[in-house]
């Protein structure tokens, strides 16, 4: 046997052992600095990105807006006039209501409406059966209750007059027994006069004394009395004296009457109609004085009051002032009234409408800033303010003072120069910061 195929065969166990080796797994060869640091470096810019965008969007505090949507002014020092423009209405100065005091159906109507009338004149007449049936029942009742008076009243007086006639008729007997008794004593003393008799005069003589005493009380108790009854008698016919006074006026009151002259309006009732009692007929209008009927923002209510100054820019200059405050809020306004002081406008008609300036106060230096829509949304308790670039307004608290139709006084929180946004916040009002950019 030779060497060689067993040298073969170790060279087939070493190619065996080779081909083994197909087994173990093959690493790349890694990858350069840069790149590495490159994805490093990007994670990081992203995170970033996602932590400043993420704050604007999730947190609810900052808003985008663009310029175009907003009106922004500077803070300004300046001298704040404390007045703000109205417009009036002209009304009347007097205005007297015609309202029926008894309801009934027009049977004539004597004026038109805007007729001018005298105090007295007839304007509509009325009709009531029912209240006229009434009334004469009230003065048929009323006059029997007085005649009923009359009569206790002059029975009274008739007793008082038996009084006086009784102690008359016991005076006269008193007297004439009182001299009988004299008589009939000294015929005693005489031995003439009989016993009897002068016995039976004493007797009848102390009779008519006790009496007169019992008739003069029974006299004071009767006057005390009488006094009374007769007071509370002469009350009580007064009394039903105006009630029936009263009726009667009542029934006058359904032709009603003008109580003053002046320009009658309102007037809209036809023949026929019924009316209410307490019903409105119309009215009675001062045809030469008027007033301005103005409404004003409730935000002055507390800064309004009687005698207030006011004005017309006319030439020439008209002055008002204010006469009446009327406190009831409607749609967020209040009501007053300006009297004009001396000469009133020529040719000025009801319903007219004019334009004045209500004063508030005097004249001051202050800061200030525009009046715009922002106050209804803050009650001007804060404000946006701009950065020095105007890319960006934050929220701040402010103090704001007056307001006239331009300005308003700030008092606390701004400073000259600064820039603030005064359009209307009601779509970021909940936002703390405003981000600013072009369209």
């Amino acid at each position: 046997m030779t060497k060689e195929p067993v040298s073969q065969l170790r060279t087939d166990s070493g190619s065996s052992d080779i081909s083994g080796a197909g087994m173990d797994r093959v690493i790349a060869n890694p990858q350069p600095w840069w790149r590495r640091w490159g994805i490093v470096a990007g994670s990081i810019l992203l995170l970033v990105g996602v932590l400043f965008f993420g704050r604007d969007l999730f947190s609810g505090s900052t808003f985008h807006i663009e310029n175009s949507r907003i009106v922004v002014a500077p803070v300004t020092s300046g001298k704040f006039d404390d007045f703000i423009p109205i417009r009036g209405r002209v009304t009347p100065l007097k205005t007297v209501y015609l309202d029926a005091i008894e309801g009934g159906q027009v049977q004539r109507r004597y004026v038109e409406d805007g007729a001018t009338v005298n105090a007295g004149d007839l304007i509509v007449s009325l009709g009531n059966t029912t209240l006229q049936l009434d009334v004469t029942r009230n003065e048929a009742m009323v006059t029997e209750q007085l005649n009923n008076m009359r009569s206790i009243e002059l029975q009274l007086e008739q007793n008082r007059l038996q009084h006086k006639r009784n102690l008359v008729e016991i005076d006269y007997q008193i007297q004439r027994l009182g001299r009988q008794v004299e008589r009939l004593s000294n015929l005693d003393i005489a031995g003439v006069a009989a016993k009897s008799q002068l016995e039976d005069s004493e007797d009848e003589l102390a009779y008519y004394n006790n009496r007169r005493a019992v008739t003069l009380e029974s006299q004071a108790t009767d006057a005390r009395l009488q006094e009374t009854q007769l007071a509370f008698l002469r009350t009580s016919s007064t009394q039903l004296e105006e009630s029936l006074v009263l009726a009667r006026q009542n029934l006058d009151a359904l032709n009603v009457r003008a109580p003053v002259p002046g320009k009658l309006s309102g007037l809209d009732v036809e023949i026929g109609q019924s009316i209410q009692r307490g019903g409105r007929l119309g009215q009675i209008d001062d045809p030469n004085n008027f007033k301005l009927r103005v409404a004003i923002d409730e935000f002055y209510l507390n800064r309004v009051d009687i005698g207030q100054a006011a004005s017309m820019e006319n030439e020439p200059r008209f002055e008002l002032e204010v006469g009446k405050i009327y406190p009831q809020v409607k749609d967020g306004q209040f009501e007053l009234d300006l009297h004009y002081l001396g000469e009133q406008p020529a040719n000025i008609r009801r319903g007219q409408t004019i334009q004045a300036t209500l004063t508030l106060g005097d004249s001051a230096d202050a800061l200030l800033v525009p009046n715009g829509t922002f106050f209804q949304d803050t009650g001007g308790n804060w404000m946006f303010v701009l950065n020095d670039d105007g890319t960006e307004a934050n929220k701040r608290p402010v103090r704001l003072g007056r307001r006239n139709s331009e300005y308003i006084e700030v008092l606390d929180g701004l400073a000259a120069g600064e820039r603030v946004i005064t359009s209307a916040y009601s779509a970021y009002r909940e936002m703390d910061r405003l981000t600013l950019s072009a369209e």
